[in-house]
């Protein structure tokens, strides 16, 4: 499960030596989902679970051919970034798009976000800035946010700013016709694969990219970087983008979308979680941001490591029957996020992720150099 270390740069960074360690919680996930799974007996008709786990959200009936779709998802280390800085007004945006995002990709409408905020102590300039961004984040999702909690936990919670150590955790619900729900079982050969631009390293990837910049390199988060134009800090808080209002308008035009995925921890292999046996030839992606190529470089972190940890500057796929990816890609542009094709499907029982121009194969949840 675990990616491979052939090709590391020697000296370089990789997440799980960073501090997450991406395999050790592949293997204690089985431990918790087996039980998870058991409670998808326990309803029937109403409330029956419609999906397995492992997709961006599940669905449960609602009855008269309705479901409703669920995600949970929190802003992770982003938090630590924003206390360094003192700028906490934005991680709500993230909060709120790394949910409504993934409810999108079973083709729900996301409707409102429910937030849970959890604080060493309840300040009040600290809390009013979260719920500026949550306010901002619902905005540009087209959902509310009808209810929360505020839990104080002190003796649970610590950061790198006394006093306003917190978490940031969001759900998400969305309504979508059980006939038209997308897990990509109609994905075919020849497809087009559109990637949507990300706005920069999203809310996945803070904890290595933490460690190059603050702890390798020394710098505080206000150090202004000229290959960036303003502050590391800055760059590592630019809000994730939310992708709702354009794929939602795709899906209403009637174009042939055959699947949607969020591009998020584990990168591009997202891809392939869509039900067909397909695989994804990503021959055509654009230069990644400069945020990535600095990080890759001063950390010395493998191309193995930089694609599976990152977006690499594309934050939402949609994959569509080819005739209609100029269509997608017009969609994209009205909301001024640039979009290309990047790629195509293939047949492909293993569901492989290519990426020919860093020669990377990515199957089975890892990437290696072919």
């Amino acid at each position: 499960m675990g990616r491979n270390k052939s090709e590391q740069t020697p000296g370089g960074l990789t997440y799980e030596t960073a501090g997450v360690d991406s395999a050790a919680k592949e293997r204690a996930m089985t431990r918790l989902t087996g039980w998870i799974e058991r409670s998808f007996a326990l309803r029937s008709g109403l409330g029956a679970v419609k999906l397995p786990l492992g997709y961006f959200a599940n669905v449960i009936d609602l009855g008269n051919g309705q479901g409703l779709a669920l995600s949970t998802d929190g802003v992770g280390t982003k938090i630590l970034v924003a206390q360094l800085l003192g700028k906490y007004d934005t991680l709500g945006i993230d909060c709120v798009a790394m949910n409504v995002n993934d409810v999108l990709c079973v083709g729900a409408e996301p409707l409102a976000m429910l937030d849970y905020v959890a604080v060493e102590r309840p300040d009040a300039e600290l809390l009013e800035a979260l719920a500026r961004g949550l306010y901002r984040g619902a905005e540009l999702a087209g959902v509310s946010i009808p209810g929360g909690e505020i839990a104080q936990v002190k003796e649970m919670i610590r950061g790198v700013r006394d006093g306003y150590a917190c978490d940031l955790v969001g759900t998400c619900v969305g309504t979508v016709a059980l006939d038209r729900i997308l897990t990509g079982k109609e994905v075919r050969a020849g497809d087009a694969i559109v990637g949507l631009r990300s706005s920069g390293v999203h809310s996945n990837g803070l904890t290595l990219a933490r460690r190059v910049f603050f702890d390798r390199l020394g710098w505080a988060a206000d150090r202004q970087v000229a290959e960036l134009g303003r502050s590391i800090g800055e760059e590592l808080l630019e809000p994730t983008r939310i992708y709702v209002k354009p794929v939602l308008r795709m899906l209403r035009a009637g174009l042939k979308i055959q699947a949607l995925a969020h591009i998020t921890s584990s990168g591009f292999l997202n891809l392939s979680r869509a039900e067909a046996e397909m695989g994804y030839r990503l021959d055509r992606l654009p230069e990644p941001p400069p945020i990535f190529r600095l990080l890759q470089a001063q950390g010395g972190v493998s191309d193995e490591d930089m694609f599976y940890t990152y977006n690499m500057g594309i934050g939402f796929c949609v994959v569509c029957d080819a005739a209609d990816a100029t269509a997608v890609e017009a969609e994209a542009r009205r909301d001024g996020i640039e979009a290309f094709v990047i790629g195509e499907t293939f047949a492909d029982p293993r569901r492989r992720v290519l990426i020919p121009s860093r020669r990377l194969v990515g199957v089975d949840d890892h990437f290696q150099r072919q």
